[in-house]
């Protein structure tokens, strides 16, 4: 039997559990939050009840997330539920800034800016915001905390608790896919990407929860 070096475990992926947040009252009505902080409703805080209930034989050591309440509270739910530490807040977590039109709903955006309006129904990752984030800025912050969270968890098991934008960067840079691409999908509340990561790489992978989804998740339209 070959045992394992310290140098090896240092080397050795991370498994990371990224997981969308439950649902706040803006998911439903349709507002763009990015950075605003907008709390769980009541479905959203039974999603969370329903996430730690799916995970409870993943073997997660921590629970990270981004720092934004609808992430917090559904990571302290799932940690709580599940004996875990309280979650460590992650900066790279947060939503993309969606500038100055953020906590303004899509009906009014269709109105004031129909194409912009076109494009953020499309999830275009190459949409501008006025005074938010570029596309490569909100990319590079957020494949920069994943590569951080992997560093401190090798060779562990971690829940990362974050948004639906970013979980598309993610999905299109385990993908090898270009940064523009725009992904024909659109993560749940309370859905899974698993992953393997090393300081140096990433990857999607097959795990017996990866197909866990809440049963009363709702499609992403903020």
């Amino acid at each position: 039997m070959t045992l394992m070096t310290d140098t090896d475990s240092a080397h050795a992926p991370a498994t990371i559990c990224v997981t969308r947040h439950g649902e706040t009252d803006w998911n439903i009505t349709g507002v763009l939050q990015g950075w605003l902080d907008v709390p769980l409703n009541a479905n959203g805080r039974k999603q969370a009840f329903e996430m730690a209930d799916a995970f409870k034989d993943a073997g997660f050591s921590r629970v990270w997330t981004s720092p934004l309440s609808r992430a917090s509270e559904t990571a302290q739910i799932v940690a709580e539920l599940l004996g875990l530490p309280a979650p460590i807040c992650c900066e790279g977590l947060k939503e993309r800034n969606f500038g100055r039109l953020q906590g303004m709903t899509k009906q009014d955006l269709s109105v004031l800016h129909p194409g912009l309006h076109a494009d953020i129904l499309r999830r275009d990752p190459a949409c501008h915001f006025d005074e938010g984030e570029s596309m490569d800025q909100f990319a590079d912050r957020v494949i920069a905390a994943l590569h951080g969270i992997a560093r401190l968890n090798a060779g562990g098991h971690v829940l990362a608790v974050t948004h639906g934008w970013v979980m598309d960067a993610i999905t299109r840079y385990v993908g090898d896919l270009p940064r523009t691409l725009v992904l024909d999908m659109k993560r749940k509340n309370g859905e899974s990407l698993w992953l393997a990561v090393t300081d140096g790489s990433a990857c999607s992978i097959s795990h017996a929860g990866s197909g866990v989804q809440v049963s009363s998740g709702s499609v992403d339209r903020a």
